[in-house]
């Protein structure tokens, strides 16, 4: 038997995501939406059609919402459904995502604007971080549909001064919170100081914080697809923005995010911005900023879902699309077991230590950008880095050591192409 879920961005119904009798996922846009003045789409790699759009048409986008593979099989096994039956999924967790979307069951309504929400305390929040790794994103948990890709553990909350609660029903969150992992040491001051860094040369860029929930260290994130202000009677109203990553808006599947696998390549990323953003100059030269910091911090794992793209008054005739803040940057190369490797090929090298000015003249090439531009940009961003990372004070031994890794590299950089 076919099942539907009636697909929302913001409070409008834009379409229908169908799962057919032999377990196939299609989508469709509503007839009421297709007519509505000033309609917009779900997705660059989604465009306005009467047509429906095939699994392989649409499952990059409704794919990307969901969590990655490892925390998906985790969610699937507390949920008792199957870990690739994305339909599913999006049915079960797929009340707070990523962007403006929400996924209700065919024929119930909308949650109503009064969102609910549950208070926790420091020692709750620590509970929960300790249960993540077992039950990621709370899933199965009563009232809690939340969804949001990557694989690091991670919970969205809202955060009102100092109180710290739980989303239910799909209401909306404020942060999102990373607890320390483990594995990596320090990722958390790591992290940290790359975003703090990222902001201090004056980049757009997520606001991130270090903070303690009992003796959990975690990295709180403040959404840049939230937005809050106040109503009437100081009753404090989150809205959201739609958005979307690079992987999505080029329709490739989350488990294809790195070029060698078939994920986006660097070409296809500028030619995207170049084709879609109201103001392809200035985020043209924002996405090299990007590209060209995440070289120099030793971030190898900026991959194509950590670029996105940031649709405003999405639904309406004055939508403009933009790229995104800078999110999710960290220096890998910290972590010596991790793979040396870039998650895109820089020029003709996926080995950053190889990468010479002949790499980034090439990148020019296929961005569609002047030579010399991109040529200077490299001494100039490792220049202003080398002058703000002790401008960002911590006591962490973590991030003194990740600075210090990201002063050498911008050395070396310097030497190179200084020749």
């Amino acid at each position: 038997m076919a099942k539907t879920l009636d697909v929302y961005l913001h409070d409008e119904l834009a379409g229908h995501l169908i799962q057919d009798e032999g377990g196939q996922t299609v989508f469709e846009y509503a007839q009421t939406w297709l007519v509505r003045s000033g309609a917009t789409a779900l997705s660059v790699s989604l465009p306005l059609r009467k047509e429906r759009f095939s699994r392989n048409e649409s499952r990059g986008f409704f794919a990307g919402i969901l969590p990655d593979e490892t925390k998906r099989e985790i969610i699937a096994r507390n949920l008792g459904i199957s870990a690739r039956n994305d339909f599913a999924m999006l049915e079960r967790i797929g009340g707070e995502c990523a962007g403006a979307v929400t996924f209700i069951p065919a024929g119930q309504a909308l949650p109503p604007r009064d969102y609910h929400y549950r208070a926790i305390s420091p020692k709750q929040l620590a509970e929960i971080f300790k249960e993540l790794p077992k039950r990621p994103l709370l899933a199965g948990e009563e009232g809690v549909r939340l969804s949001l890709a990557g694989a690091q553990d991670k919970i969205a909350v809202r955060m009102e001064a100092s109180e710290i609660s739980i989303p239910l029903g799909g209401a909306p969150s404020t942060h999102i919170l990373k607890p320390s992992i483990e594995r990596f040491a320090g990722v958390v001051f790591n992290e940290a100081f790359t975003m703090q860094l990222a902001t201090a040369i004056g980049f757009r860029a997520a606001v991130v914080e270090v903070r303690n929930a009992e003796t959990i260290e975690y990295l709180s994130v403040e959404r840049y697809d939230r937005t809050t202000h106040i109503k009437q009677g100081n009753v404090t109203a989150i809205d959201r923005l739609h958005q979307e990553d690079f992987c999505q808006a080029l329709n490739i599947v989350p488990e294809m995010k790195y070029q060698k696998e078939g994920g986006p390549s660097l070409k296809q990323c500028f030619g995207l911005v170049r084709e879609v953003s109201n103001a392809p100059v200035v985020d043209l030269a924002r996405l090299l900023d990007f590209v060209v910091y995440n070289y120099l911090i030793g971030n190898n794992d900026a991959h194509g879902k950590n670029f996105s793209l940031l649709y405003h008054a999405a639904g309406t005739a004055n939508q403009e699309i933009r790229l995104a803040p800078l999110y999710d940057a960290i220096s890998t190369v910290y972590y010596p077991e991790l793979s040396n490797d870039m998650a895109m090929k820089l020029g003709d090298s996926y080995q950053p230590e190889r990468v010479g000015p002949r790499d980034f003249e090439k990148l020019a090439e296929q961005a569609g950008l002047a030579k010399r531009l991109v040529r200077q940009r490299v001494p100039e961003l490792a220049r202003m880095i080398l002058d703000s990372t002790t401008k960002i004070q911590s006591d962490q031994d973590v991030a003194k050591k990740v600075a210090a890794l990201i002063r050498t590299r911008c050395e070396a950089a310097l030497r190179r192409f200084s020749n």
